[in-house]
């Protein structure tokens, strides 16, 4: 980078672009305590809901929130200049055996989708879900496999370093939990298999070459989950769809050790100014 270029670039993009794992903490801790902010300003409306499990329910204690997240994100990235860099193809090419990741997760999604019993949910609670669910799946992976990884790789790490910082981070956002009331049991399991889900959608960032794979993979998970949870359909198939869990934390676990690479940093940190 010449010395104009350097003098033309922000102290708020140099900062960023001088990657860190410690600033990819920092962005996510930004985030989830924004986040919660956001969600407290929509408490009223969620006292005027009586079943939170209703597609009002869902739109206000899901929808609104995780929107608001996912634009903050958007202008959190155009504010640095890497909206179009994180849309971008992917700069290291995966593996072929990285597919099972996708196969897996679609897998048991298409499984929790096909044991929903859509009667008793409902078509305004379904679409509600499925709205969620893209909703979450743009803002966490944009934050977690977007800017975290590409914080980390400016960092100049390993990918594999990349990868579990990542799904980390991510499992980090749902110990949120605990402060709705979830013990922490169930949270401590969440994050186990949300730092698995997390390496499942690195390695469908990196086999697919684009971040748009593993945001409608995410998109197609949390709704899939929650409907089967609530309103699961009678039949072996519930049972099945039900293991999902424990498989993509094996797999994830298993195919974390498999991950390999770097990224050369497009930028040399010594030409920044400090």
């Amino acid at each position: 980078m010449t010395a104009s270029a350097s003098a033309s670039v922000s102290p708020w993009k140099r900062f960023w672009e001088r990657g860190a794992w410690w600033k990819a903490l920092l962005l996510t801790a930004a985030y989830l305590v924004l986040f919660n902010l956001f969600s407290l300003a929509f408490a009223p409306l969620a006292l005027q809901i009586e079943d939170p499990g209703s597609a009002a329910g869902i739109a206000v204690y899901f929808v609104l929130p995780i929107l608001v997240g996912g634009l903050l994100l958007v202008g959190f990235a155009l504010s640095i200049g890497w909206l179009r860099e994180l849309f971008a193809r992917q700069p290291i090419r995966g593996s072929g055996w990285m597919w099972i990741a996708i196969v897996v997760v679609l897998l048991f999604n298409v499984l929790h989708f096909a044991s929903v019993d859509y009667g008793e949910a409902g078509f305004e609670v379904v679409a509600t879900w499925l709205l969620a669910g893209l909703f979450i799946g743009f803002a966490e992976e944009v934050l977690t496999r977007g800017l975290v990884v590409n914080i980390m790789r400016k960092a100049g790490h390993r990918e594999i370093v990349v990868a579990v910082v990542s799904a980390a981070l991510f499992a980090l956002l749902h110990s949120n939990n605990l402060l709705t009331g979830q013990s922490v049991l169930a949270t401590a399991i969440q994050l186990v298999y949300t730092f698995a889900f997390g390496i499942c959608m690195y390695l469908a960032l990196r086999v697919t070459g684009t971040i748009i794979a593993p945001i409608l993979l995410h998109a197609s998970t949390d709704p899939s989950i929650f409907l089967q949870t609530a309103h699961p359909a009678d039949g072996s198939l519930t049972a099945i769809a039900g293991l999902g869990n424990i498989v993509v934390i094996v797999v994830g676990l298993v195919l974390l050790v498999f991950i390999r690479g770097r990224v050369a940093s497009p930028t040399d940190p010594s030409s920044l100014p400090a």
